[in-house]
């Protein structure tokens, strides 16, 4: 009888947590305007590629660059420095544009925003203690180490992150290569940080102007 009522216990905590873990799903909404998703098919060909004459080209005479900068064109250039062997744009950028997203509508605008966390996570959650694990099937360690014993395997689930015991990498004041998270399910552990990502990283918005499909937005904070 004892062993019985131990089982129904742990059934019982297990159910419990797994009913309070949350996601964000992927969601890509590109297929809904043919046009759009044809253009992003190239601006992704044109990124691996790192063509900078066509991602300058598709860049909006009044793309927003950040929350403090003047905007447009030039400021993105000298931001990015697409020309430069070192840009950062090429790897920051592809996550972004090859993870979904939504058609949002302000007004006559009609707006898709990249990736599909931006938009999809929830109200309720504060963005810079909240994110999400940006894929399936993703190791949940003991440790911040790759070898380390496998704790779980989390697929877009909403983590609760902690920096001050993440990882990061060296030299690099505010990049991680390993984060420590905590499921709202109460799994803990530590993810890389390339699978772990908030609502407000780096986001883009694109619009048709003019006839043409233009990016007007690329930025990250809040």
């Amino acid at each position: 009888m004892r062993f019985l009522r131990l089982l129904f216990f742990v059934i019982f905590a297990v159910s419990a947590a797994a009913a309070q873990e949350r996601f964000v799903l992927p969601v890509d909404e590109a297929k809904q305007d043919a046009s759009f998703a044809a253009f992003r098919a190239e601006l992704i060909a044109a990124v691996e590629r790192r063509d900078s004459k066509y991602v300058l080209s598709i860049v909006d005479r009044d793309i927003i660059n950040g929350f403090d900068s003047s905007g447009g064109p030039k400021e993105f250039e000298r931001i990015w420095k697409l020309n430069s062997p070192n840009s950062k744009f090429w790897e920051t950028f592809l996550p972004v544009i090859k993870n979904g997203g939504r058609f949002v509508t302000e007004g006559r605008r009609r707006v898709f925003f990249a990736p599909y966390t931006f938009d999809g996570f929830p109200k309720d959650l504060d963005s810079f203690e909240y994110h999400a694990i940006f894929g399936a099937n993703v190791n949940l360690r003991e440790r911040p180490e790759r070898d380390a014993p496998v704790v779980a395997v989390l697929s877009y689930n909403i983590v609760k992150t902690d920096p001050e015991q993440s990882v990061k990498i060296a030299g690099k004041e505010y990049e991680f290569d390993w984060m420590k998270v905590e499921t709202l399910g109460g799994q803990k552990g530590f993810v890389k940080a390339g699978f772990v990502r908030g609502p407000i990283d780096y986001r883009a918005g694109f619009e048709k102007i003019r006839g043409q499909w233009k990016m007007n937005v690329f930025i990250a904070g809040d």
